[in-house]
């Protein structure tokens, strides 16, 4: 089995109006100083895969297919 975590993110110039809402309600909350929030996802996941490579193909085609929206979003991925 291996475990992996996937981490998508706006690309840079694309607007987040969610990070911009977070930046905000941050400094409501008394936490001054914070700026440029930018908010993602993260996927944890285990394969039941024994091969690495099969393994990093696989979860390339995920994020390709459906974790991530490629136009407006990047995406890494670490095994665990």
């Amino acid at each position: 089995m291996i475990k992996a975590r996937v981490t998508v993110t706006l690309k840079n110039g694309v607007l987040d109006p969610q990070g911009k809402a977070i930046e905000g309600a941050l400094g409501s909350l008394g936490f001054d100083g914070v700026g440029h929030v930018r908010q993602g996802k993260v996927f944890d996941l285990e394969l039941n895969v024994a091969d690495r490579a099969k393994a990093e193909a696989d979860l390339k085609a995920m994020c390709e297919k459906l974790l991530a929206n490629t136009v407006i979003e990047n995406y890494s991925i670490a095994i665990l």
